[in-house]
């Protein structure tokens, strides 16, 4: 599996915060990853589950990143599409120092595109290009 794929199975682990208390996620993970025919490897599956614990780990401190750095939107009324490829996004650019940010902007914009509306590959876009501009 590569880091594409990769990716898009911690989104989907990680989509899971929206619907379940944060000590239900250690037994959501495994469900997640129990039969699912993408994950085959074990190598994986830790990869999987273990990202989406470090970007659970910092979900306060992304959201208020997030919150401050977009203007009439916040994480409570973002989609939760959205919402879950910007925390994806930001915990990769703040604290993966392995991923370039254009790659971890690049690949959150195809996940919106993919899961999310029309729309949401911009709105992903702007918020992320408009956080990396800070750290800069």
């Amino acid at each position: 599996m590569g880091r594409h794929e990769q990716r898009e199975q911690v989104f989907m682990l990680l989509f899971r915060v929206e619907f379940h208390d944060s000590e239900d996620m250690p037994r959501q993970a495994k469900l997640f990853l129990e039969g699912n025919e993408a994950v085959v490897r074990e190598k994986d599956a830790d990869y999987i589950e273990a990202r989406e614990k470090a970007v659970r780990g910092k979900l306060e401190e992304i959201d208020r990143i997030i919150d401050g750095n977009t203007e009439g939107w916040d994480t409570t009324r973002m989609g939760k599409v959205e919402l879950t490829v910007l925390r994806l996004a930001v915990y990769e650019i703040l604290f993966d120092d392995d991923i370039p940010a254009g790659v971890a902007i690049d690949e959150a914009v195809e996940i919106a595109k993919k899961y999310g509306q029309e729309n949401s590959g911009g709105f992903v876009n702007a918020i992320l290009a408009k956080i990396v501009k800070l750290g800069d």
